[in-house]
């Protein structure tokens, strides 16, 4: 089963309205299927279902199958989430007598920094430089392409199902007409502030249905590119262009796929950075060395282990925390897992020079601070406490969590 990011409701419903309960009988259906035959029947039910539902706004039925699905199958909840993201992330439309399909793609950057990471507006000479790269060195010769001219966080992502089917559609009908799209960016939310975190560049990619979209799906030999290539061909010419719009910050350009796929990934990806980040922060910021950090870990959740929150302590004080970080657990992880996620942050903590690691073997529930939303983090004492830097450390250095 994939992995999928998918924030669940804390209310159980007992009932299920009766376009949830057809998507739950589907998903089941599908989940245990025999013959692609089958699975095509239960893929095109759920299509159906699912694109009504995000088209007329009725989007609640979605998540409340979803939440059944995940209390009771969990190979039945892969089966629908991925329907869900399909339908979210590809939109199929007629244009002018012209069949057109289209993807919602992403760039994902991870990036690092002892200062701010930018979010935001795009400059227009950006936007037109990164999309002629995506174009000439990712995507299918016959595709079209429009890109968002925004720099997002997670935070400004598109909240639900619907809004990211909304964006794929706009953007998408923008790429076939060979127009800018008319996208409200203004009202988008402020980003936390992380010492590593992503930034994602979006964009549909439109092309006659049943073509290729990407340059490794494309036969002909002057055409093709393997991924790798794609990848490699990215950095380089894209790099370039993007540096400028992450001043002081150091970065990972990963290979621009998929909306979810890549959501994903960077998620993965950016959780050794927010180790790594915080012991660079910490060591100049206290001018300390790695050795005189200490690490305490534990597993927090409600019913099972949802994340590992770290806190980075200094000497010998083991009540105060000087910096915390979250690293989640995605789709099945688990500390079944080899190597574990345990042994991931421990690996991590290494090789930075991080030697002392102290390991709460219970789950706890995850406790946030009630003035300012921040996750508590885990001491050398056996307590769960804010993060906070030493007084003596300028106020402007200390707001990072």
């Amino acid at each position: 089963m994939k992995e999928h990011r998918h924030a669940r409701a804390r209310e159980r419903k007992t009932h299920l309205s009766p376009d949830a309960e057809r998507l739950v009988a589907a998903a089941l259906g599908l989940a245990n299927s025999g013959s692609r035959v089958e699975d095509r029947f239960w893929e095109a039910q759920l299509a159906a279902r699912i694109e009504r539902l995000l088209d007329s706004g009725h989007i609640q039925a979605v998540y409340d199958s979803l939440d059944r699905l995940h209390q009771t199958d969990s190979e039945a909840y892969g089966a629908l989430i991925e329907a869900v993201e399909e339908a979210a992330e590809t939109v199929s439309a007629d244009i002018e007598g012209q069949r057109w399909d289209m993807l919602l793609v992403a760039a994902p950057l991870i990036v690092w920094t002892r200062f701010r990471i930018p979010s935001g507006p795009l400059p227009a000479d950006s936007v037109q430089a990164l999309s002629a790269h995506w174009q000439a060195h990712v995507l299918a010769r016959r595709s079209r392409f429009q890109l968002s001219p925004y720099l997002y966080s997670i935070d400004q992502l598109p909240r639900d199902f619907g809004e990211l089917r909304r964006l794929t559609r706009k953007l998408g009908q923008a790429a076939v007409a060979g127009q800018a799209a008319r996208l409200d960016l203004r009202a988008l939310p402020e980003t936390a502030e992380m010492l590593a975190d992503s930034r994602y560049l979006l964009g549909v990619v439109a092309v006659p249905a049943g073509t290729a979209l990407f340059r490794w799906q494309e036969t002909e030999a002057g055409d093709h590119a393997s991924r790798v290539q794609c990848l490699e061909q990215w950095i380089a010419q894209a790099r370039p262009n993007i540096e400028p719009l992450l001043p002081g910050c150091g970065f990972e350009c990963l290979l621009p796929d998929a909306f979810h796929l890549n959501l994903r990934e960077s998620d993965r990806r950016v959780r050794p950075y927010s180790i790594r980040a915080a012991v660079h922060y910490l060591t100049h910021a206290l001018d300390i060395e790695p050795v005189q950090i200490h690490a305490t870990v534990a597993p927090f959740g409600d019913e099972r282990a949802d994340e590992y929150r770290i806190g980075l302590g200094i000497g010998d004080d083991d009540e105060d925390i000087a910096h915390g970080i979250v690293w989640p657990l995605l789709g099945a992880e688990s500390e079944e897992d080899e190597p574990s996620p345990l042994e991931q942050i421990r690996e991590v903590l290494r090789e930075v020079g991080v030697s002392e690691l102290r390991v709460w073997s219970e789950l706890t529930e995850p406790e946030f601070c009630e003035d300012c939303g921040v996750p508590l983090y885990p001491n050398a004492k056996g307590e769960v406490v804010h993060a906070e830097m030493p007084g003596d450390v300028e106020p402007e250095s200390t707001h990072f969590h």
